[in-house]
C-alpha cells in the first residue's frame, strides 16, 4: 500500500502534468473533439457567436451544466485555437424568482456586437422564463462597457408581438443592427431592425420565410446575404439549407444542403450557430456548429470548418484536422 508521502506526490506530479497539458498551445482545430480552454477545462459556450474587438476574439456563448441554463460565458483568444475563459459575462438572477433572468431561466444564442454611437457592448439572447417551459418566446438584451462585462440585463419581450427563439444578430458596414428570429412556434423565420442604440426593436420587422427552420447563421458575401439554418426536429440532427437574398427584406431563394462529406445529411451530427470572419484574411470564414448532447450538455462538442465557394453558394467540407493555413 502506498505511503502518505508517496501519495501526496504522485498527486503533485499529476497537477504538475496536468497543469503543463493545460498551458500547452492548439495549433488547429479537431471539430467533434474535446476542446479545452488555457486552464484545462472544457470550453463552455455553447450556441454561441464570434466578436472581434481591439485585436482579440471574444467567444460568447451559453454555459450549461448537464441540463439547466447557467448563464452567459465569454472566452478571449487571439488566434482562434487557444481560449482564455474570462468567466461569466450574465449570470442569471438569484433570490427574485420574478426576476426575467431568475435562475431556473434559459439563456439561449447570446450574441453581442458593438455599439460606436453608444460606446456600449450589446448582448442579444433567447430567454426563457423560469418555470415556463418554452412557452414565453422573448427576446432579451443585456449591455456593457466592457466586452468581457459583467453585462446588465436590460430587458426581455417578444418584439413587435412575435415569438422569438433560435436568433442571430447581424450588423452592417454603417453600424445598422438587425435581429434574425425564428417566431409562430418556430414555423416563420423573421428579420427586424433594431434601434440606433441596439436596445429595442424598430416596427422594421418582415417575414423572411415560412419553412420551419431554426439555427440562424447568416454572413454578408460580395453584395449578397448567405443564410444557413436547420429543420426543426429537436435535439436530433438534420439536413442544413442555405437561403440567399440580395436584400435583407428579400426575396429568399433557399437551395439545398451545403454541408460535404460523412454524415452531410445531418450536418455532421450537429446544428448550426455562427458564421464570422477571419480577420486579416479576405473572405475566409469560420461556419460554427454544436453537436448537442441533451442528456449532458456541457460537455455537446463543437463542430467548427471552413466555408469555401461553389457556384457562388457557401460549402461547408468535413475535416477531422485543420488550420487556418489551409485557406491559403
Amino acid at each position: 500500500m502506498p505511503t502518505l508521502k508517496t501519495t501526496t506526490l504522485l498527486l503533485i506530479v499529476f497537477l504538475v502534468v496536468s497543469n503543463i497539458l493545460a498551458q500547452e498551445s492548439q495549433e488547429a482545430f479537431h471539430p467533434g473533439k474535446p476542446w479545452m480552454d488555457t486552464e484545462g477545462n472544457i470550453i463552455n459556450a455553447h450556441g454561441g457567436g464570434i466578436l472581434f474587438d481591439d485585436g482579440i476574439y471574444y467567444w460568447f456563448g451559453e454555459k450549461r451544466g448537464k441540463h439547466r441554463s447557467q448563464g452567459v460565458n465569454v472566452y478571449s483568444s487571439k488566434d482562434l485555437y487557444n481560449w482564455k475563459p474570462e468567466g461569466l459575462a450574465l449570470s442569471p438572477v438569484d433570490g427574485d424568482d420574478d426576476h426575467d433572468i431568475a435562475r431556473g431561466c434559459v439563456m439561449e444564442r447570446p450574441k453581442v456586437i458593438y455599439n460606436e454611437k453608444t460606446g456600449k457592448y450589446v448582448m442579444w439572447f433567447h430567454l426563457e422564463l423560469k418555470g415556463q417551459g418554452y412557452s414565453a418566446a422573448r427576446a432579451a438584451v443585456a449591455v456593457s462597457d466592457k466586452v468581457t462585462g459583467p453585462y446588465t440585463f436590460v430587458h426581455s419581450y417578444r418584439p413587435n408581438g412575435n415569438m422569438s427563439r433560435d436568433m442571430t444578430l447581424l450588423q452592417e458596414e454603417d453600424g445598422t443592427a438587425y435581429h434574425i428570429y425564428s417566431s409562430r412556434e418556430n414555423y416563420d423565420l423573421r428579420i427586424a431592425k433594431l434601434s440606433e442604440d441596439y436596445l429595442h426593436h424598430t416596427k422594421d420587422d418582415h417575414l423572411m420565410f415560412s419553412e420551419h427552420r431554426e439555427a440562424p447563421a447568416i454572413v454578408k458575401h460580395d453584395g449578397k446575404y448567405f443564410l444557413i439554418t436547420s429543420a426543426c426536429t429537436g435535439w436530433k440532427p438534420n439536413a442544413a439549407a442555405v437561403h440567399v437574398a440580395k436584400s435583407l427584406v428579400g426575396p429568399w431563394k433557399r437551395y439545398e444542403n451545403p454541408m460535404r462529406g460523412p454524415e452531410a445529411d445531418i450536418t455532421f451530427d450537429a446544428q448550426s450557430t455562427f458564421i464570422f470572419p477571419v480577420q486579416g484574411k479576405e473572405d475566409q470564414l469560420i461556419f460554427m456548429a454544436d453537436r448537442w448532447q441533451p442528456n449532458d450538455l456541457i460537455n455537446s462538442p463543437y463542430i467548427w470548418l471552413p466555408i469555401e465557394w461553389e457556384n457562388e453558394l457557401p460549402t461547408v467540407e468535413w475535416n477531422d484536422n485543420w488550420n487556418l493555413n489551409d485557406f491559403e
